[in-house]
């Protein structure tokens, strides 16, 4: 429900009747009569102000009375044309009118022939003036509205005027309005302004909406529900109630009502008023009634062609059924090779997980046994050095007291040196100067301790006599024995060593980190049987005597080849390897680089060691004993990693060394005597002779002894060239009758015949 507006309460003027209105009041008081124009526009507004009127009128006189006002119904056809009226949406009126001409808004296009054309249907005068007989009201007779439109168009003259013409009349006009002396000065005002309230604005020439006769609630009371009342009680709401829904179907009805008659009249008004653009529904066609066409007659086929087009349609297919029995048969056999593969993938990524499993758990062993290593390595490298150390101090005692010795014997042939007087002084611990010995009293002692140590030696001989050992052993003894108490000191260090080793893993206690058989060969086997190409190919071997390498010094520490008998193959390491090498199940398949890993831990960890503990000393080139067990070990380690191995050449170039050490030592003891060469005879003289001469003899047995085992390699000749003339014929020549000429005549005949032509005079003349 709408609510009534209130309207303002102002104060409305006596109506005034056409008489009184047709004069109005100039501003300077003089009354000015209203022309006929103005006086019917102002009483046509003032009708429609008073009351409202019908739309449309049938031309009878309006009844005064409450009837019910009449109504005009549109219907939907009619409403659709309607949305149509908009400028935008305006059709052209022929064909003539109509252009292809693109529009962006709805809006023509101006171009110059458009305006022109607007220009010439453009009046310029004003228009006729409307017959008193004729009715404002819109005529229902289409054709007499458009013929009388025709004739009022047919009638106007368009003549523009200028723009002089429009600036003089404008002038003019301003000028009668000023002076008002002329008579044909006709004034816009309908009224005259004295006759009108001036309100509080009387210089202005607007009128005030307050000022307007009638109200605009009467003119549009019908739409703003102002005739409308508030029901309050029961009844009434319950009759507007009522009267709404009724009114409600009244236009639900109205609307979908749609007669013949209504359509024919709008359709004929809508032809009537132009060419337009509406929504026709198509109607169905009507459907005719056609025959079938007869076909043309043809012959019979005869059944020979048939036959062949079917024996054809046969054989193809017989031929497609064929192909396509072949083609599933190769997809099945394709299906079962590709679930054959698939069966294969699926087992190589099993195995390759299972691999990639394996050696993660095979890394981290492997890095346990590094770290293990980094720790006990150093202790152990620690241990054999002082190992070696020791060797060197022992061997370093024996050789000063066998040059003492000689120099003794020397004296006593060639006579003694003179002592050098700028020698320094010795001193003791305490800074005390020692007394110097009398080389006389000294050489005594020396020889006398030599004979105890020989008694010492053959007291355990209980089955041959003293003296014929004392004689046999005169100058033949190695005499590379230690005194008491050096050899107690040198027998604790030895011990002391190999306790040491063996607290190296005292405080290790997994199992697989003491024994290597029970770690490392667990391991590297499992790698072996499960994948042995990447086993060969990484060189599996080699990494496992690596690894096992720790352990087999460990067990060699202390080890001295030429004190006592073991051999390689009494080793626990040596047996591990031999059974680790022996468990592989395919006996075709290699362990590694090398068939037998025995080899490569000798080459790798044994043959150092032993070069490094002959060249320490623990080689002594006067005791045939030590070299039978040099040759011993040199034959295990031939046969292990053959004779032309570079590691089997290095230790046979560290027991030349031995031997060249040991002539070269000699030759620089005799020289200073042999250019003195002052004997005095001496009763002792002799005997110190055939000492020397047998001391010698001595050496040449060991070097001839290695020689016949090496063979002409590595000047080993020349070792022995240089020993007889430089050493033997110096001392030979002093006593050639007194048993120096016999003893060089022994040594001679065992050395070969290409050596004896290279020795100078007299000595190459003894092998005849």
């Amino acid at each position: 429900m709408f609510k009534k507006p209130k309207s303002k309460l102002t104060p409305r003027g006596r109506e005034k009747s056409p008489e009184d209105t047709s004069q109005t009041t100039s501003g300077n008081g003089e009354t000015v009569e209203e022309s006929p124009i103005a006086l019917a526009s102002r009483l046509k507004n003032k009708a429609k102000r008073t009351k409202p009127k019908s739309t449309l009128s049938f031309g009878g006189d309006e009844e005064a009375g409450d009837g019910e006002v009449f109504q005009l119904k549109k219907s939907s056809l009619s409403q659709k044309l309607s949305l149509s009226a908009h400028p935008a949406n305006a059709l052209p009126v022929s064909l003539d009118q109509a252009t292809i001409t693109p529009h962006s808004n709805g809006a023509p296009v101006y171009d110059q022939a458009y305006l022109s054309q607007l220009k010439a249907s453009t009046p310029s005068s004003r228009r006729a003036t409307v017959a008193e007989g004729y009715d404002a009201d819109v005529s229902m007779d289409p054709g007499e509205t458009s013929i009388e439109v025709t004739e009022i168009a047919d009638d106007v003259d368009t003549v523009i005027p200028s723009e002089s013409s429009i600036l003089s009349a404008k002038q003019r006009r301003e000028r009668m309005r000023t002076h008002g002396t002329e008579d044909d000065f006709i004034s816009l005002s309908v009224t005259k302004r004295d006759t009108v309230p001036q309100g509080p604005h009387p210089e202005s020439r607007l009128m005030r909406e307050e000022d307007e006769l009638g109200e605009g609630d009467d003119e549009y009371a019908e739409y703003t529900s102002a005739q409308e009342r508030i029901a309050l009680g029961k009844k009434s709401k319950k009759l507007e109630a009522s009267k709404r829904k009724d009114a409600m179907q009244e236009m639900i009805a109205d609307a979908d009502e749609e007669d013949e008659e209504t359509m024919e009249w709008e359709k004929e008004q809508l032809r009537r008023g132009g060419p337009f653009q509406t929504s026709h529904k198509v109607s169905p066609t009507k459907q005719v009634y056609k025959p079938a066409a007869i076909p043309t007659s043809t012959t019979i086929p005869s059944l020979g062609p048939a036959m062949d087009r079917l024996s054809q349609s046969l054989t193809a297919m017989t031929t497609s059924h064929t192909t396509n029995v072949k083609a599933a048969a190769s997809f099945v056999d394709e299906r079962e090779q590709l679930d054959v593969r698939e069966s294969e993938l699926r087992e190589m990524i099993a195995k390759a997980e299972a691999k990639r499993s394996w050696f993660a758990a095979f890394k981290e062993w492997v890095e346990n046994v590094a770290t293990f290593l980094d720790e006990k390595f150093p202790k152990l490298e620690k241990l054999e050095d002082e190992f070696v150390s020791i060797l060197k101090e022992r061997s370093a005692m024996i050789a000063q007291r066998r040059q003492a010795d000689n120099q003794d014997d020397l004296s006593l042939i060639f006579g003694s040196l003179l002592v050098a007087t700028d020698q320094s002084e010795e001193v003791d611990d305490l800074g005390r100067v020692l007394p110097r010995a009398n080389p006389v009293t000294v050489r005594r002692e020396r020889q006398a301790a030599r004979i105890a140590r020989r008694l010492h030696r053959e007291r355990g001989r209980a089955t041959r006599a003293i003296i014929m050992q004392l004689d046999r052993e005169e100058g033949y003894s190695t005499d590379s024995s230690l005194p008491p108490s050096d050899a107690i000191d040198y027998q604790s260090a030895m011990e002391r060593i190999a306790n040491d080793g063996h607290g190296l893993l005292s405080d290790v206690h997994a199992a697989e980190f003491r024994d290597p058989s029970l770690g490392l060969a667990k391991w590297f086997g499992g790698w072996r049987r499960r994948f042995s190409d990447s086993y060969t190919g990484a060189w599996g071997g080699l990494g496992l005597v690596g690894a096992w390498e720790f352990w087999v010094r460990l067990e060699l520490l202390g080890w001295n080849p030429f004190e006592n008998s073991h051999t390689l193959d009494e080793f626990s390491w040596c047996a591990s390897l031999h059974e680790y090498c022996g468990d592989n199940d395919d006996p075709e398949s290699d362990t590694g680089p090398n068939d037998d890993l025995v080899s490569a831990m000798i080459s790798t960890a044994v043959v150092p060691l032993v070069c490094k503990v002959v060249e320490a000393g623990a080689l002594d080139p006067y005791s045939a004993l030590d070299t039978r067990n040099m040759i011993n070990l040199a034959e295990q380690v031939e046969a292990s990693i053959g004779h032309d191995n570079p590691k089997f050449q290095m230790i046979l170039k560290s027991v030349l060394s031995v031997f060249e050490r040991s002539v070269s030592a000699s030759e620089s003891l005799i020289a200073p005597f042999v250019a003195l060469n002052c004997p005095v005879f001496d009763p002792d003289a002799i005997a110190a002779r055939r000492r020397l001469l047998c001391h010698a003899s001595k050496f040449l047995n060991t070097l001839i002894q290695w020689r016949k085992y090496t063979g002409e390699k590595l000047g080993i000749a020349d070792l022995c060239i240089r020993h007889m003339n430089n050493v033997v014929s110096p001392i030979a020549e002093s006593g050639w009758e007194v048993g120096g000429e016999e003893i060089t005549r022994e040594m001679i005949a065992i050395m070969p015949y290409e050596v004896i032509r290279a020795l100078k005079a007299p000595l190459n003349s003894l092998a005849s």
